[in-house]
């Protein structure tokens, strides 16, 4: 028979594993943008994001990425991998021909 509280678990570790790897290559890529181009895509300043990039990758060490908080992080993450780190990284390379 199939233990399926170790399945959980494993799901729950990958789960665990991915949520801070993107937490992390957030933080990272935030880190390296320059200030002035999250002003020039209209989002919130560069010491913000990192703020809350910080935050959400302290609270998916401490919480997982299923609990109420948890969640939060990821959604915070997810917004800015989805939507802010492209339109940065636009505005970095310039127009294009």
């Amino acid at each position: 028979m199939i233990q399926v509280d170790g399945i959980i678990s494993l799901i729950f570790f990958v789960l665990q594993i991915i949520a801070l790897g993107g937490a992390g290559f957030a933080v990272f890529h935030a880190a390296r943008q320059r200030k002035d181009a999250f002003t020039a895509v209209d989002k919130l300043t560069k010491p913000i994001w990192l703020g809350i990039l910080v935050a959400a990758l302290l609270v998916l060490l401490i919480f997982p990425p299923v609990s109420l908080l948890g969640i939060i992080a990821v959604i915070a993450v997810c917004v800015y991998l989805v939507d802010v780190r492209p339109r940065v990284d636009d505005i970095q390379r310039g127009p294009r021909r």
